[in-house]
């Protein structure tokens, strides 16, 4: 049984995604597809990078992850396969998948790359503005058949590569940046569990507004209240209980976020 997931900017309601799939399923009608999202805003392309990094490796091995967040489709950019560790990629050459190839480099885990240059695999007839039903889908699902990735293109090893924002040590704790807002509004740092392992009772300091100690979870403070917590892949957040806090400190993707140790 082979697994496919799907990321895009499509949203669902002009029909991009389900074609996506029916493309799938004529050349892999026992594939089994997953939708991981499809509202990264869009042309977004760190975001998706964050979002596929922190989820692809809860999928099962060998997945092959699907990516169309591809502002430069038609363009020189190359289409791409991978085996990222235990996951599999196709997508676009424009550094979706650098969290992935940084967590592969962290844990020693093999990849390869290829550049996605034999047309037997694509559909006949390709357009220059949707490669996502075109090349990818038909690669992916050749992929779950068995074709190998030499089968696809030629091996590279320079892929694209965006810069991911990381925290730095401060001598009262850290600061970093957030990276993401989720469709609640809660404010997603680049600043991991790890990083805060050893400080003790500490403050966050976001747009101004300084959070008292974190929570571990939502139910602990009262609806309204402005909290700290790390979220369900161990990061720091900032949320409002049962609101928005980006809407209520009106913070941005970008922003300082800064933990000092008050132990």
């Amino acid at each position: 049984m082979s697994y496919i997931s799907l990321m895009t900017d499509f949203g669902t309601r002009d029909g991009n995604v389900g074609v996506m799939k029916g493309v799938i399923w004529n050349i892999a009608p026992e594939a089994k597809i997953a939708d991981l999202s499809h509202e990264i805003d869009p042309q977004h392309i760190r975001q998706a990078a964050f979002v596929l990094g922190r989820h692809a490796f809860y999928f099962p091995e060998n997945t092959i992850h699907v990516v169309v967040v591809d502002p430069g489709v038609g363009t020189e950019r190359r289409p791409i396969a991978a085996q990222i560790g235990p996951q599999r990629f196709v997508g676009p050459d424009n550094g979706v998948c650098t969290l992935m190839l940084e967590r592969a480099e962290r844990n020693y885990w093999p990849v390869k790359l290829v550049h996605l240059n034999k047309p037997e695999y694509w559909l006949t007839k390709v357009s220059d503005i949707f490669h996502g039903r075109d090349i990818f889908s038909p690669a992916a699902a050749h992929l779950a058949g068995g074709a190998s990735l030499d089968d696809l293109g030629v091996a590279i090893d320079d892929p694209v590569r965006i810069p991911i924002p990381q925290p730095r040590r401060t001598p009262q704790g850290w600061l970093g940046e957030v990276v993401y807002i989720d469709r609640f509004g809660n404010i997603a740092s680049n600043i991991h569990r790890d990083d805060l392992a050893g400080l003790g009772e500490v403050t966050v300091t976001l747009a101004g507004i300084t959070i008292k100690g974190l929570v571990r979870t939502f139910g602990e403070r009262r609806p309204g209240e402005l909290i700290a917590l790390y979220s369900s892949n161990d990061y720091l957040i900032v949320s409002v209980v049962n609101g928005n806090a980006a809407a209520e400190i009106k913070a941005s993707v970008g922003d300082a976020i800064e933990v000092a140790s008050h132990s």
